[in-house]
């Protein structure tokens, strides 16, 4: 598999423009998630990498985080239906165009941040990454939520 990077020109084009494709009422391939709850996940999960605290997780993700972590950056895809941290979880009812621009501002600051910028934050349960872990961590990540919706 190719190991893309959101630290990359190219990719981050790319990611912003299938996430511009996205609308309110695009329909998932599978899951149950709505286009707004999945950039408020994503988004969410871009905002802890960069170095917002993560709370509440429980004591057996805390237990696997090792393994949780291989598996987050080995090039095997997501299963569909994989769960998630409970912080990661966007309630029902948000609004799809506030959280689409969160999920902009998210992407965008990383890609601003860049690879030298990687390791300025720790990762709440993974700890210290490198910048072609945590570059290809949020492409694997978005590209799969993506996939989800067919863009």
């Amino acid at each position: 598999m190719l190991r893309r990077n959101l630290y990359d020109t190219e990719t981050h084009r790319e990611i912003l423009a299938r996430i511009a494709k996205l609308g309110p009422d695009t329909r998932p391939s599978w899951g149950v998630m709505t286009p707004g709850q999945m950039c408020a996940h994503c988004a969410e999960v871009l905002e802890v990498s960069e170095g917002k605290a993560l709370v509440g997780t429980p004591w057996f993700v805390r237990a696997f985080r090792g393994l949780i972590k291989r598996l987050v950056l080995s090039d095997r895809p997501y299963p569909r239906g994989s769960r998630t941290h409970p912080q990661y979880v966007a309630p029902a009812g948000v609004e799809f165009e506030p959280q689409r621009d969160r999920l902009v501002v998210a992407v965008n600051a990383m890609f601003v941040a860049g690879r030298e910028g990687a390791g300025r934050s720790v990762h709440p349960l993974f700890g210290r990454m490198s910048a072609e872990e945590k570059g290809w961590a949020a492409y694997k990540h978005l590209d799969h939520h993506l996939r989800q919706f067919g863009v």
